[in-house]
């Protein structure tokens, strides 16, 4: 087949109807990726829409397949790549339920406190990128300014600022540079004060609120029915959060709230993430203020690499440090599946090994894919110029659609 006849070819309205037919991307930047939406118009009311996925796509999941299981790690990153540490997090989770793995406190509180981060990242940057498709430009400089400080300690542990692959089969990396949990523990303390300006510029913001309110609405049944999950769930009135109902990492030693709504507009959403923020600096206080000492990673030799200076020192740990990293270590045939809360919703990898030191499959089931199929229910019989906000409330990475 040729290129021109392989490309989607834009429908026309149905015979003797008056509608038009709009492309709304895959460049647009209100998509929030290179997202295609295709859309049928009774003048500015939307009758219907498509959305076409796939001009992103990786074959991610396939690419797993040829891949150490530790490899597989940095491959994470980049499906959610405002979320990479929670990424990491699921993936490791799901590989040390096969391996049988215990987890050290230290590196289980760890994770709670770098997952929080990273959700506090991805809230910043939908809060900023959101306000400033509705026109609000000044908020994004705001935003942008505390999820920089965030990229700044996501550096000091992992030496990268997105693509962190800090979180590891067995535990972490390493251990935290000296000083880095005062940084943190500064820069929480400070952030409230922070998220009341966001708050002050938008809250009572006449124009925010008439972009918002009332628009985009999803009843509980249909999130459900959809498959909808995280804020844009919780904020049509259903109570579900996996770090709560089905802990994991150590998170049930700490007390948060689950905000709701029962609205399920676009300003409900805002609402529901705003107050999110706030959750999650109350859990990374709690983590930082019990931080338990010992080890960052599990004490399995043949699984998790040594220290660097133990491989300098010590022959069998240079032995142990050698097989890693060249054949890879083998992960008892079973299949399993791990789903945890990130910063957009319910994420879920299965797993399955066939004994070997390379996965037979790995799946990835994130929050976006299914939102997405929300955005007609959500658009149908409202203005074009709402698609913009609607499209902005679901906070979508086209890196997790398509992956």
């Amino acid at each position: 087949m040729s290129e021109l006849a392989a490309t989607p070819v834009l429908e026309a309205a149905p015979s003797g109807s008056h509608n038009m037919v709009l492309n709304m991307g895959p460049q647009h930047p209100a998509t929030h990726g290179v997202l295609r939406l295709i859309v049928e118009l009774d003048g500015e009311i939307i009758v219907s829409l498509r959305p076409e996925i796939g001009y992103l796509h990786t074959g991610i999941e396939k690419t797993c397949e040829a891949k150490f299981y530790q490899q597989v790690v940095p491959l994470t990153d980049r499906t959610n790549y405002l979320d990479p540490l929670a990424n990491n997090l699921c993936y490791s989770l799901a590989v040390e339920k096969l391996l049988g793995l215990e987890i050290p406190a230290r590196a289980q509180w760890m994770r709670v406190l770098l997952a929080e981060l990273s959700r506090l990242n991805s809230h910043l940057i939908w809060l900023g990128t959101h306000a400033m498709d509705i026109g609000a430009l000044t908020v994004f400089l705001y935003t942008f300014r505390e999820r920089e400080e965030i990229l700044r300690f996501f550096e000091a542990v992992a030496g990268q600022r997105m693509m962190t692959s800090y979180i590891r089969i067995g535990g972490l990396a390493m251990e935290p540079p000296l000083g880095w949990l005062d940084r943190v523990r500064a820069f929480i303390r400070a952030l409230p004060e922070k998220i009341d300006e966001y708050s002050d510029l938008l809250t009572g913001n006449p124009i925010f609120i008439n972009r918002l309110k009332g628009v985009g609405l999803l009843s509980a049944a249909d999130a459900i029915a959809l498959g909808v999950s995280g804020p844009p769930l919780r904020a049509s009135g259903v109570d579900l959060d996996l770090r709560r109902d089905m802990p994991y990492s150590g998170y049930e030693r700490f007390k948060f709230h689950v905000p709701t709504s029962t609205v399920g507009d676009c300003w409900a959403r805002y609402e529901v993430r705003l107050v999110e923020m706030r959750e999650s600096v109350k859990i990374i206080e709690q983590v930082l203020d019990g931080m338990p000492g010992g080890p960052v990673k599990a004490d399995a030799p043949k699984v998790v690499l040594p220290d660097r200076e133990k491989m300098k020192t010590q022959m069998e740990a240079l032995i142990h440090h050698f097989k890693i990293v060249t054949e890879g270590f083998n992960v008892p045939a079973g299949e399993v599946y791990q789903g945890m809360e990130c910063g957009h919703g319910l994420m879920g990898f299965y797993v399955v090994s066939d004994g070997t030191a390379k996965p037979c499959r790995v799946h990835m089931r994130f929050p976006g894919f299914a939102t997405l199929q929300a955005v007609e229910t959500m658009a149908k019989g409202r203005m074009i110029a709402d698609l913009v906000a609607i499209i902005g409330s679901i906070d979508i990475v086209l890196g997790e659609i398509d992956r």
